[in-house]
């Protein structure tokens, strides 16, 4: 059974258990919590039943690209009992770099971005994914060349999206802090959904928190999360919610006046500006002061940004 069919055939059961929170959410309201509005839980649906049409395109590209590998390595993993509970941690460091990635990196954040759009937290978030998943598979091409059968790398993809369905709502209290430093729970989730400085590009991991403890990206939740976008699209359209930030792209790109700007505006971190100067054919300047007042919209203004902007405080951790 491949990927497609596994989370095909989990599908009823993620309505069923929507329905179930959202009538949970009707008898013990809580007004701090996320919570549901119609048309909130419409766009995830409408852009997660996309998401579902184009992956099947997409995975028949990844599925040919691995196999093509796999027949050209030397190298053999048998999958057993034994050895499939290392390939699965194996694509869950995978996952983790392809997951960081894609916050750091504008033309990937430009597809995961999708995932962040909604400002509620629930479970039909989960199924909030983008129409340009082709992206994420690049990170699996080690498995593939390192003899991992196809088949296995997209079984263990399943699970990893399998796991964290779960992790997708408020009503899941913190854990004990030794499990909520080892595996993803919704309470380091809601850290990665969460859009305040403190809590951006934190928590990347899919089943494990380990890989986000060893590379200095975990956080714990202490204050109550916001959820978005640091500069929100305020749209329940399902085609300019998997847009949008393409659109940013490309109105940056034709503003654009040297090639390093433009290379930047696909390849730096999201958020990334030339300064004033720049625009006008001058020389770089400095980013300004990211404790000065302003200086954050100033330098943000042309992405819908999800993860840390350059001009930000860089905190603690590799890459911030």
């Amino acid at each position: 059974m491949d990927n497609t069919s596994l989370l095909a055939l989990s599908a009823p059961l993620f309505v069923f258990l929507v329905v179930i929170e959202m009538i949970y959410y009707r008898l013990h309201p809580d007004e701090n919590a996320s919570g549901y509005t119609v048309r909130d839980t419409a766009a995830s649906f409408a852009v997660g039943a996309g998401a579902a049409v184009v992956d099947v395109l997409y995975k028949m590209i990844a599925v040919a690209a691995f196999v093509g590998l796999y027949e050209l390595t030397p190298l053999r993993v048998e999958v057993t009992w034994l050895t499939f509970p290392l390939i699965l941690l194996a694509q869950d460091f995978c996952y983790y770099w392809m997951h960081r990635g894609h916050h750091q990196v504008r033309v990937l954040w430009a597809s995961h971005v999708v995932h962040h759009s909604s400002r509620k937290y629930n479970f039909s978030t989960s199924v909030r994914q983008p129409w340009t998943g082709l992206t994420s598979q690049i990170f699996y091409i080690p498995l593939a060349v390192a003899g991992v059968p196809p088949w296995a790398i997209l079984l263990c993809g399943a699970i990893n999206m399998l796991t964290q369905f779960w992790l997708h709502t408020d009503r899941i209290g913190r854990l004990p802090r030794y499990i909520e430093r080892l595996i993803n729970t919704p309470s380091s989730h809601r850290v990665h959904h969460a859009s305040q400085g403190g809590y951006l590009d934190r928590n990347f991991g899919g089943i494990l928190m380990t890989w986000d403890q060893i590379f200095g990206t975990w956080a714990e939740e202490k204050e109550r999360p916001v959820y978005g976008l640091t500069k929100n699209i305020d749209t329940f359209n399902p085609l300019r919610i998997v847009s949008h930030e393409y659109a940013a792209i490309g109105r940056d790109l034709a503003r654009a006046t040297r090639w390093q700007d433009r290379a930047r505006h696909l390849l730096g971190r999201p958020g990334w500006q030339p300064a004033p100067a720049a625009l006008a054919s001058g020389p770089h300047h400095e980013p300004p002061d990211p404790r000065a007042a302003g200086s954050r919209g100033a330098c943000c203004a042309g992405s819908t940004r999800g993860a840390r902007c350059t001009c930000e405080p860089t905190g603690a951790g590799i890459g911030h």
